[in-house]
């Protein structure tokens, strides 16, 4: 898994999203690049894009498949756009934010390879 979507800042990792809501099945459909060539994570849920819905199951999903609290992932870009930016809060120490990256990029690549 190219690194670009899922980058270190202070207090945990930002993942950037390419959120389809209304889907038939919540489901994580790979890597895809956006206009700009940046990678994101391809993930559908099925709640529609109304009042916040779709984002928050957004977080719920993502935090259920990275086995993380949900309160540990938080919309900080993107709120009414398909391009998404999470935060998801990990370690403040060096150390275990780089333990953070390491686990949170294999469990990326066993979800979306």
């Amino acid at each position: 898994m190219d690194t670009d979507a899922l980058k270190a800042v202070d207090g945990g990792l930002t993942l950037a999203v390419r959120l389809t809501p209304k889907a038939a099945a919540g489901r994580i459909d790979g890597w895809i690049s956006d206009d700009a060539g940046n990678l994101r994570l391809k993930v559908a849920v099925t709640v529609v894009p109304e009042n916040g819905k779709a984002n928050a199951a957004l977080i719920k999903f993502l935090a259920k498949k990275l086995k993380l609290p949900k309160t540990a992932v938080r919309l900080i870009g993107g709120d009414i756009s398909r391009q998404k930016l999470l935060f998801l809060e990990g370690p403040a120490d060096a150390d275990g934010l780089a333990a953070f990256q390491e686990e949170i990029t294999a469990r990326l690549a066993e979800l979306a390879p």
